[in-house]
């Protein structure tokens, strides 16, 4: 059997040499081809039979799902140039604090409102009255913080109505607002490019290239204010959808996702952070401690929304790896997918994967040799494209699926080895059937999948106890939504 101690006989030397250099743009799709020797071929320790358990001959390993002609197509059409111009934009207005001017129509966050919304209308017109554009305000009271004085609050949504399930939401996000070095500091020069015109310009995007389309679901394009001052803009948004009951099945926020560079000028391309929180805030204390009970706190709403998206965007189409950091956020911060985690909706947030905190929340100006600034210099319009079509591949997958069952639940009333699960089913017109994955308690990632068939119950010659469980919907067109963890039922 395996000895720990047998590790220090292995000669990790090799693996070390194989390794591309941190400083090198490489894609990782091209480091797959690299013939890195396996561990396994050091020593017969590996091959423990114990290392394969549980069998796994139930069900087939879970393959990626790819594009096909119209997303491919979708990701084709993202264009660096026109990101730029959009950042190129949004910088120009010298700052977008949310306390700024909202009157000006060169300078301050109320001319770049009204460019936002300007533009997000142009995306509208090819829609065919398929896209609603409105730009929804409310008046934000002295908060005693960072709202120091009253102002209106407006974010920018363009509402891409679904062909099938046009009540079924999916939501992307950026920022517009920006800050300076002092958070209530309205009058400084606040480029904002990274943090957060990077974010803003990928809602921009993905709302004109899919306005001519017809996604099944609704995709909702969205650039939010007031999120350096305290999350509100889209704590608005959020509360809002929730006071309408309007079924949101997942929201992404880009923060922050326009450098590849990092601080100590080392490059990193190809790679975008996907954090995701664990076990809900917004559930009871009853239903929590059941959770814990059957270890499904790496199973939440959200963790599930994250592994959905490596399955589908994690690909040589968008040459981009998504490392799910399993956690709300950065430590101890913020962004704007945490008020609709708040709201029970499943939320994460996309950031790129070194920030610079030399060009993140600084006055613009030199010292010692050193410039800081959120400028636009420091931006990598390719990379930002990258982004978009991790975004892009998630949200129409997800929009083009059939809606994931409900009320999942498995049979814990009898003692066996099966594993029965049971679930309420959609009469909806994309729906195929539905799909069992599993994996070991340990993997991070789904690894087989189960064909179930178009039903509302199933059993699986595998024990509950000793994997984790999900069910999926599979739509006729092939694709898939994310899985539901089940609950005793």
């Amino acid at each position: 059997m395996f000895s720990p101690a047998a590790l220090l006989l292995l000669p990790f030397f090799p693996l070390i040499l194989t390794l591309p250099s941190p400083s090198l743009p490489t894609s990782p799709w091209d480091l797959h081809a690299r013939q890195i020797p396996s561990l396994s071929s050091y020593s017969d320790i590996f091959s423990c039979p114990a290392a394969s358990w549980p069998v796994d001959t139930i069900g087939s390993l879970l393959t990626p799902q790819a594009p096909d002609a119209e997303l491919q197509a979708i990701l084709s059409e993202i264009d660096p140039q026109r990101i730029e111009d959009i950042i190129t934009k949004l910088v120009s207005f010298g700052t977008r604090h949310t306390l700024s001017s909202q009157t000006d129509p060169i300078r301050g966050i109320g001319a770049a409102r009204d460019w936002i919304e300007q533009q997000m209308r142009s995306f509208a017109a090819a829609s065919d009255g398929q896209m609603e554009v409105t730009v929804p305000s409310y008046l934000q009271e002295i908060d005693g913080d960072r709202i120091i004085l009253p102002v209106r609050i407006s974010n920018v949504v363009a509402t891409l109505k679904g062909s099938v399930d046009p009540d079924r939401y999916y939501v992307v996000s950026g920022h517009y607002d920006s800050r300076c070095t002092d958070p209530n500091d309205y009058t400084c020069d606040a480029p904002g490019a990274d943090d957060d015109a990077s974010g803003v310009a990928i809602s921009m995007e993905l709302a004109r290239i899919m306005a001519t389309r017809r996604p099944a679901a609704t995709i909702v394009f969205v650039a939010v204010a007031g999120e350096e001052q305290g999350l509100y803009g889209s704590r608005f948004m959020a509360q809002t959808y929730k006071n309408a009951s309007v079924n949101v099945q997942g929201m992404f926020t880009n923060d922050i996702v326009g450098a590849s560079t990092a601080d100590d000028g080392s490059k990193d391309p190809y790679t975008i952070r996907l954090f995701a929180q664990g076990s809900p805030t917004t559930e009871s204390a009853a239903t929590a401690r059941v959770r814990s009970t059957i270890g499904g706190e790496n199973d939440s709403p959200a963790r599930e929304l994250a592994r959905f998206v490596v399955g589908v965007a994690e690909n040589n189409y968008t040459q981009m790896s998504i490392p799910v950091i399993y956690r709300l956020d950065r430590f101890l911060r913020g962004g704007d997918h945490r008020p609709f985690l708040e709201a029970g909706y499943a939320a994460c947030r996309f950031t790129e994967p070194n920030e610079d905190y030399a060009h993140q929340h600084q006055d613009v100006r030199i010292e010692n040799g050193t410039q800081y600034g959120d400028l636009i210099e420091f931006v990598d319009f390719d990379y930002i494209a990258r982004v978009g079509k991790v975004n892009a591949a998630a949200l129409w997958s997800l929009a083009n699926a059939p809606e994931p069952p409900r009320n999942v639940t498995v049979n814990t009333t009898l003692l066996s080895n099966d594993s029965q699960f049971k679930w309420l089913t959609s009469n909806e017109k994309l729906l195929a059937g539905y799909e069992a994955l599993w994996r070991p308690t340990g993997a991070p990632s789904w690894t087989h999948v189960i064909p179930l068939g178009n039903v509302n119950t199933a059993t699986v010659d595998l024990s509950k106890d000793n994997v984790i469980f999900g069910i999926r919907a599979v739509g006729k067109n092939g694709y898939t939504s994310p899985a539901i963890f089940p609950f005793p039922g």
